[in-house]
């Protein structure tokens, strides 16, 4: 397979990232964004991209890709519903459109949350918004789209979130994750094993487009 990712700089995407350098089916990861991930191997390469809203001067480097493991996500703290949308829906649907249209025999797999709302109109503005997100990306031709909901997440393999909030939390609490996985392990995830169900997924499909934890977890462990 052919890979792109999207946020392989944050925690769920350094993880992913990791997975997709270990498969022995994977020929050549591209990752995309506005930093470069700073990690050296011969399947990988940087597309730096200034403007994530535009990849019109990039559009030849984004053909020919079996996967997309869309893994860019902002906190909705201390925002507006139209700024978490335009940082949520409008960033996504910009990258998912261009490759609809390059990469039609594509599986695309979105990184959402536990408690989206599907039907987009309930009281919590981010679940809104990223069910809004996920519906207009369910319209759009590729070969198949997932949506991972995953819940808690334990880093793992040096993965640390480049969201402050998060950070602090995992430094403060994170020894408590190991012990509540081996208790809750299809509620709490690992960053590895998000990987290795997104492969899963990419190589094989899924029974439901929407992936709530435990189905993540099935996946990972069908990998």
């Amino acid at each position: 397979m052919n890979v792109l990712i999207f946020g392989a700089t944050g925690m769920v995407g350094q993880g992913v990232l990791r997975e997709c350098l270990l498969a022995g089916d994977v020929e050549r990861v591209t990752a995309v964004g506005r930093t470069p991930t700073g990690i050296q191997h011969a399947k990988l390469r940087d597309l730096r991209v200034p403007d994530l809203m535009d990849y019109r001067s990039v559009e030849a480097d984004l053909r020919g890709f079996d996967a997309c493991f869309f893994c860019l996500g902002v906190s909705s703290a201390g925002m507006d519903e139209a700024r978490y949308t335009r940082l949520t829906y409008d960033l996504t649907l910009a990258a998912a459109e261009v490759l609809a249209r390059l990469n039609p025999q594509m599986t695309f797999v979105y990184v959402s949350g536990v408690g989206t709302d599907s039907t987009e109109r309930g009281s919590i503005m981010w679940a809104r918004v990223k069910g809004r997100t996920e519906n207009a990306l369910r319209r759009l031709p590729f070969k198949g789209v997932y949506l991972f909901r995953p819940s808690v997440i334990q880093p793992m393999h040096g993965a640390r979130s480049k969201t402050r909030v998060y950070a602090v939390t995992y430094m403060l609490v994170g020894w408590l994750l190991p012990p509540l996985r081996a208790m809750f392990p299809r509620r709490i995830l690992t960053t590895e094993s998000v990987g290795q169900a997104m492969l899963a997924v990419a190589r094989r499909g899924a029974a439901q487009a929407v992936l709530e934890p435990g189905d993540i977890y099935d996946a990972a462990r069908g990998a």
